[in-house]
C-alpha cells in the first residue's frame, strides 16, 4: 500500500525530535556543554535542556 504525504512526514521527523538526530544528540552529549551542543544542532538551549531530559526520563 502506498504511504501518503502525512505519513511520509510522520515517519521522517519521528526518527528526530526538534530537529536533532537523537542518536547523535546521545554521542556528543558527554562531550560537549549545552551552549556547544545548541550551536552545533541549531537549537535553543532550552530545547538541548528538554532533549537531556528526555533521555534521563528513557
Amino acid at each position: 500500500m502506498r504511504e501518503g504525504h502525512k505519513q511520509q512526514s510522520f515517519n521522517r521527523t519521528n526518527k528526530d525530535i526538534f530537529g536533532v538526530n537523537f542518536h547523535d544528540f546521545i554521542e556528543k552529549d558527554p562531550h560537549l556543554s549545552r551552549m556547544e551542543m545548541a550551536q552545533e544542532f541549531g537549537v535553543s538551549l532550552n530545547d538541548v535542556k528538554k532533549l537531556k531530559e528526555s533521555l534521563n526520563r528513557a
